[in-house]
């Protein structure tokens, strides 16, 4: 279905100027007599054809405007040209239709004709010089490429020279006008401390800061103070109300925004932390007034607002946690991290690039550090979960930003992102959710999305100083970026980077997967290297005991041979030995006396045999002929077989 766009534009008829009036008469307005002079400076020119409108045109447009939808499809060309009821996997069915198909009488003229277009084709692609440029005059075709650009639209600086270091930035909650900035100064640490200069009056002192609205850059509208050095403030998310920040000594205070610029209540010295308060992250509950903070001092505390004057749970950031701790084997907490739809778990960022996963319900340490992972090898600046999928966060820390899932957990992650300089903030955009934001030391803003490009960015902004905080705006509009030299900048974003196609959540989504997949079979495979590696390492070591076994058994047998008695002493007194000797000369009698009842026999062949009966019937007819002569030589008469010769 189209969509027509139409615009009409209308004109008064007092507009149109005076009424074009005519008339039948005659009337001389300009006689030029022709001049030799200007003749012979005549040139004639060749025809042109010229268009010329000296009036404004006055007509009705009607525009017409197609919708143009893009899509993205990609095919797998396996093997083609057979029906759907014709399995190609099947050689008996596939031979049975290619039979059937050739003794088709058309098949020999389809045949045919694709093999005379083929090589028409072919000697028509040979005859072209692929080499040439023939269309160099051609029209560039349009390039549909998404806006991807950013606009400052304005500029906070603070209010006391020399500029502090701005630490964080927080966008107001429910108004998207307000915002709020938490100067840190640390000049006043120093022992040679110069007083700072104020540029305006009626703002509070040198640890002062600031709620901002977008319209006045010039005068903050509210500010909030302090009597010593504040490292960074925390709004609630639930209660705009509600505002709790750290200071450099440990401490922690608590604000109204209805309330005197200075804090309401404030933890004494002996419950705070032993150095500075570096996280903080407001928790669920249905009064909106607890909280944690972290410190680098290893300890992770948990607050209720009503009441600042103890902490109610107190544990250290240990990666061997024991139910007694010990706080020189505690990691130095830099960020906390809470989500409101998962309210039993958080996460917490340590200075040795650890990751811990915290339970709200656990009573003691170990129940309450579930896990802890190594990510980085420096410390971590910034863990946000992803607002649209919230099982997947932006770490960053040293010249990483991470994208880590609790569903991969240990696993090595293939989704990280490196700089040149070493990254100090981040940020998951509000409006789309392949789209974060980092800031590195050298003042470069890094756009980066994730279904474009992964090992660069899309966009680039530069700024003069480093960049120590970024906030996208609740709508995704904006983004506020704050330097280390105190100034904040406003940046309206283009369209490419605000709006989101109806499939960039689908396939962020299938691109989560896919990662979380990689990372478990990565996983996988790292266990199985290890066991292989565990029972190669067994394996050898069994087999240096069992060397070191035998060789200790045959130091063991050595004996003095200079010595018989000793040596028949040993014989003796190993039982297995004579046992051997006993079985042994045993033996040796049964294989004698088997030898003296061997009988031996001779085989005769077929030949032998045939020879003896002839040989044993001769004897016999010469016996049986001498038994003979013997009887007639007893009788005295003649043999009969003498008579007859």
């Amino acid at each position: 279905m189209h969509n027509f766009n139409e615009f009409v534009y209308s004109r008064e008829r007092g507009m149109f100027g005076r009424q074009c009036l005519f008339s039948d008469r005659n009337e001389l307005l300009l006689s030029v007599q022709p001049s030799g002079r200007l003749r012979t400076k005549y040139i004639m020119a060749n025809p042109v054809d010229k268009k010329t409108q000296l009036s404004g045109q006055m007509a009705l447009s009607v525009i017409e405007t197609e919708n143009v939808e893009l899509e993205q499809h990609g095919i797998n060309h396996y093997e083609g040209g057979w029906p759907k009821d014709v399995n190609i996997n099947d050689e008996e069915q596939t031979l049975r239709h290619r039979k059937k198909t050739e003794r088709d009488d058309s098949w020999g003229v389809q045949v045919g004709k694709i093999i005379r277009d083929a090589t028409a084709i072919a000697y028509r692609n040979n005859s072209i010089d692929i080499y040439k440029t023939f269309f160099d005059d051609a029209l560039e075709e349009p390039v549909l490429k998404a806006d991807m650009s950013t606009r400052d639209i304005q500029i906070f600086h603070d209010v006391w020279m020399p500029h502090r270091f701005l630490r964080c930035c927080d966008w107001m909650p429910g108004n998207n006008r307000k915002f709020l900035t938490t100067y840190c100064n640390l000049r006043r640490l120093k022992k040679r401390y110069k007083k700072s200069a104020k540029l305006m009056s009626g703002f509070g002192t040198s640890h002062a800061f600031f709620i901002w609205d977008l319209k006045d850059p010039l005068h903050p509208i509210q500010f909030f103070d302090l009597k010593e050095v504040l490292y960074l403030t925390k709004l609630c998310p639930r209660d705009e109300n509600q505002l709790v920040g750290g200071t450099h000594s440990g401490k922690v205070c608590i604000w109204e925004l209805g309330e005197t610029s200075f804090p309401v209540r404030k933890c004494p010295l002996e419950a705070a932390h032993r150095e500075a308060t570096t996280a903080i992250c407001w928790v669920h509950n249905k009064a909106n007034t607890e909280f944690y903070t972290g410190s680098l001092d290893g300890s992770v505390k948990y607050w209720d607002t009503r009441d600042v004057q103890m902490c109610t749970q107190e544990f250290l950031l240990e990666p061997d946690t024991q139910e007694i701790q010990n706080r020189q084997n505690a990691h130095g907490a830099t960020v906390l991290e809470f989500e409101y739809t998962i309210p039993v778990r958080y996460i917490i960022g340590s200075d040795m690039g650890y990751v811990f996963v915290g339970n709200r319900k656990g009573l003691s340490p170990p129940e309450i550090i579930l896990n802890h992972y190594r990510l980085f090898i420096g410390p971590i600046r910034v863990i946000m979960r992803n607002p649209f999928f919230v099982k997947n966060f932006l770490i960053v820390a040293d010249w990483r930003a991470r994208i880590w899932s609790e569903e991969s957990k240990g696993a090595p992650s293939t989704m990280y992102m490196t700089s040149r300089s070493q990254l100090l903030c981040g940020a998951w955009s509000t409006g789309r959710c392949s789209l974060f934001a980092t800031g590195d030391a050298s003042g470069n803003l890094c756009f980066w999305d994730l279904l474009l490009h992964q090992r660069k960015p899309v966009s680039t902004v530069t700024f003069p100083k480093a960049i120590s905080y970024l906030a996208f705006r609740p709508d995704g509009q904006m983004i506020a970026v704050s330097l280390a030299s105190g100034v904040t900048h406003m940046l309206s974003l283009a369209s490419g980077m605000t709006s989101a196609t109806a499939r960039e959540k689908g396939l962020i989504a299938a691109m989560f997967e896919r990662e979380i997949g990689r990372s478990k079979f990565l996983e996988a495979r790292v266990e199985e290297v290890k066991l292989k590696r565990l029972s190669h390492q067994q394996k050898e070591e069994e087999r240096l005991r069992l060397e070191n076994a035998d060789l200790d058994a045959i130091k063991s047998l050595e004996v003095d041979t200079a010595d018989p008695d000793e040596f028949r002493h040993e014989i003796e007194s190993d039982e297995e030995f004579v046992q051997a000797i006993v079985d042994y000369e045993i033996t040796m009698e049964l294989m004698a006396q088997k030898r003296s009842k061997r009988a031996i026999t001779m085989e005769k062949t077929v030949f032998e045999e045939i020879e003896e009966e002839k040989l044993m019937e001769t004897v016999d007819i010469l016996e049986d002929a001498g038994a003979a002569v013997a009887a007639a030589v007893a009788a005295g008469t003649e043999p009969a077989d003498r008579k007859a010769a």
